[in-house]
């Protein structure tokens, strides 16, 4: 931990990060790919097949936009649940470098929030005059709760509020509940890196290339860097740290999993559609409006139409969202090893190892753009 914590102290990736997202101006980085192609919304759907090479990357800069979005909501779940751990680990004099380790971690959290959101908005703005992915609302709420659920993080998704005070309250008086959460968030890194890896392959080929590198490439690269150094607190204070305290009783033992279960059931739950190689979800009222907007200007009618195109089929992007969720799945399970207070169903990843198949996306795809089609014509 001290070795971890001297490093991240010594880097300057965020504020590398800083300097990106106060300096960003989207006409200067508009004629670039953010990502791999693959990276894009919607894409290999009959949309972005039917798209001009202008409108494929905009949805390029549009899926580095709201995936960014979700983990910036991912990270503020973080900044509470970093405080709140320090606090249990408080009082043991041998912590002392991890609580700073903390802190630091805290603080950097702050800044991605604030690029990611900073960035985002000015794409959005930009290429659609409006922002329909940030800060989402709708006058019909009943119809957005699920989308919606996607921008509260995963800790905001796994949890009512009544949940999240318990579990707040837990793991504020649990050491061992307390290092159990870096498990949960150890995930989330690997989540984030799954995606992550192929930006900052982008950034290193175009510097060794000597080409332009796009602002929000670079912010995605210095972020991965920054949080290698997370990554590795989440692997320490899941794995050795929770050893230092007695063994985990009954509820301890309940919570841990229970953990674990609810982001198999509500987050790493099958595949998008919309963000591939994410666990967003679909987020079909904004696609719709997306569709409606100067970038693509359908009506209504013809939205409706180009989504059960989009949403109803088999295409390339579910094979590219597969691709993702397999890839994420083997690296969770390798992180899990060795976690024996965990039950099978949890520490082997089942639940979502049965999400996965392109027969299930698409059937569910098929029942949620009905649902969507009847709530907008009503």
């Amino acid at each position: 931990m001290d070795v971890n914590y001297r490093r991240n102290t010594e880097s300057d990736y965020t504020e590398k990060m800083e300097q990106l997202y106060k300096n960003f101006d989207y006409s200067s980085n508009s004629d670039y790919y953010w990502g791999e192609p693959e990276l894009s919304l919607l894409y290999g759907s009959p949309l972005y097949e039917a798209a001009s090479p202008s409108q494929q990357k905009a949805l390029n800069h549009l899926y580095w936009a709201l995936n960014y979005y979700l983990i910036a909501a991912t990270e503020t779940n973080t900044i509470l649940f970093n405080e709140v751990t320090t606090n249990a680990f408080f009082p043991f004099d041998d912590y002392e470098v991890l609580c700073h380790a903390l802190d630091v971690e805290t603080n950097q959290e702050r800044y991605h929030v604030r690029a990611f959101n900073t960035i985002g908005s000015k794409t959005e703005l930009a290429l659609m005059g409006e922002t329909v992915f940030h800060c989402p609302r709708s006058t019909k709420p009943q119809e957005m709760d699920k989308t919606l659920a996607a921008f509260k993080g995963m800790g905001g998704r796994t949890s009512s509020p009544l949940g999240m005070q318990v579990y707040t309250l837990s793991i504020s008086n649990s050491p061992f509940l307390a290092s159990q959460y870096y498990t949960a968030r150890g995930i989330g890194n690997l989540n984030l890196k799954n995606k992550e890896y192929s930006f900052s392959q982008l950034y290193k080929r175009l510097e060794k290339n000597g080409e332009f590198i796009p602002a929000p490439t670079a912010v995605s690269r210095y972020h991965l860097l920054d949080e290698s150094f997370h990554t590795a607190t989440s692997q320490l204070m899941s794995h050795e740290i929770y050893k230092d305290f007695p063994q985990p009783n009954l509820w301890e033992k309940y919570i841990g999993n229970q953990t674990i279960y609810r982001l198999q059931i509500d987050v790493f739950n099958g595949l998008s559609t919309t963000l591939p190689g994410t666990f967003g979800g679909n987020l079909m009222p904004m696609v719709y409006k997306l569709l409606q907007t100067p970038l693509f200007g359908m009506s209504k009618q013809e939205a409706l139409l180009m989504m059960e195109k989009c949403f109803c089929q088999e295409h390339e992007g579910l094979h590219v969202a597969a691709k993702y969720h397999q890839r994420l799945l083997s690296d969770i399970r390798k992180f899990l090893e060795g976690l024996d207070y965990l039950s099978p169903v949890n520490r082997e990843m089942r639940l979502m190892a049965s999400s996965g198949s392109l027969e299930k996306a698409v059937a569910n795809n098929i029942r949620e753009f009905k649902q969507f089609s009847r709530s907008v014509k009503r």
